[in-house]
């Protein structure tokens, strides 16, 4: 990964691109809005994952990420803000934000930190046994969950695989119609994730 060009940008402009961010089907709606938002230093234990898996080719990516933006005094583990990143050969600049979490009231009364984005840079995280700087939100509108339910065994249910088996449960899901509660972090930042061959914050 040669990475030309890295712009930080601050606490605050993190936050307030974070209070921008849209449903992905109902772009007037904006559930950060009026949330509790903060960065936060967590160790991997403290978040709950969604997805049960990560995908070998990934990790590997989000590795380089990190080795990559180091020599630019960079550390993907402590943002502290977001930093906008320039690839070789590719015109369009991406947003490396930090790991969304969101706090998640489950009806067995428990209370999670939810992992939102960013699987495989928290797995990276805990396979390197270190804390990650997140962004944390608390107290969403009741009416956007996250769109699926925290892993019963938390990190001990995902696994590393090369490709997904047809048939694969991915998550598992809160309503029949879960796309309806993505979040849509390209309404706040600037190509989050792409371009996939490359880079990527894989979900």
């Amino acid at each position: 990964m040669d990475i030309k060009r890295v712009q930080r940008h601050s606490v605050d402009e993190l936050m307030a691109n974070m209070r921008r961010v849209s449903m992905l089907t109902r772009p007037g709606e904006l559930p950060y809005k009026d949330a509790h938002i903060e960065l936060e230093t967590l160790h991997t234990n403290e978040i709950a994952p969604a997805q049960r898996y990560v995908l070998t080719q990934e990790i590997l990516k989000v590795r380089d990420l990190r080795w990559t933006l180091r020599e630019h005094d960079v550390d993907l583990f402590a943002l502290d803000g977001y930093v906008t990143i320039w690839l070789e050969g590719y015109e369009e600049p991406i947003d490396v934000l930090p790991p969304v979490v969101e706090q998640s009231a489950e009806a067995d009364s428990s209370v999670v930190r939810i992992l939102n984005d960013g699987q495989h840079r928290v797995y990276l995280a805990r396979m390197e046994r270190s804390p990650i700087q997140v962004v944390y939100v608390k107290n969403v509108p009741h009416q956007y969950p996250y769109y699926a339910f925290p892993l019963v065994n938390g990190w001990d249910d995902v696994e590393i695989v090369s490709e997904l088996p047809e048939g694969y449960i991915k998550k598992w899901h809160r309503i029949r119609d879960y796309k309806s509660l993505y979040r849509n972090f390209n309404s706040g930042f600037t190509n989050v994730g792409g371009p996939r061959g490359n880079f990527t914050n894989a979900k």
